[in-house]
């Protein structure tokens, strides 16, 4: 998993891996902003949060069910992710998302706030105290999910791209062939 709040580079290092061969799930959330204000809905995280957090976790749970076909994926945000939102607009998240969660590794790569790559956009409206405020609660709800937390280096996107392969190289290591 990879996250982190708005505008840390998230995306972006998830469209990477993806050029670099790995199966990678798109955030959920940003396709959503996009189609609702295409059909000019309400269903907007600054209009409904929970209306919007449920659309995103029935979403995020069909990625996890399609993830299962492939050995490694890689999403850009998960269920904490939703949990971090939730608690941060003060909406109590469903308590089936901690359980849920564990469908994932339990590692996380953490984008931390950064202020030189911060952009606002029309589905980030969020402005960079926000945004470190919704990295701050992201990242407790990750923490007390359980989850490894592992911060992304600041530095190109190439760079994270290699931390976060010698990080998997790391934990899980490709059994030898020559081993009986």
């Amino acid at each position: 998993m990879i996250s982190g709040g708005p505008g840390t580079g998230k995306s972006t290092l998830v469209d990477a891996l993806a050029r670099s061969g790995e199966v990678c799930y798109p955030e959920v959330s940003r396709q959503l902003i996009r189609e609702q204000v295409l059909q000019g809905t309400k269903l907007l995280p600054w209009n409904d949060l929970a209306g919007f957090a449920h659309e995103c976790v029935a979403r995020m749970r069909a990625q996890i069910a399609d993830s299962a076909r492939h050995a490694r994926a890689f999403f850009d945000r998960g269920l904490p992710d939703v949990v971090g939102y939730l608690r941060h607009g003060g909406v109590a998240p469903v308590s089936a998302l901690r359980k849920d969660s564990r469908a994932y590794t339990p590692v996380v790569f953490f984008a931390p706030p950064w202020r030189e790559i911060y952009v606002n956009d029309s589905e980030r409206p969020q402005s960079f105290d926000e945004s470190v405020a919704l990295s701050t609660q992201i990242r407790r709800t990750y923490a007390e999910y359980g989850f490894i937390v592992i911060d992304l280096e600041r530095g190109s996107v190439q760079d994270r791209v290699r931390q976060v392969q010698r990080v998997l190289d790391k934990m899980y290591p490709l059994a030898d062939p020559w081993v009986d």
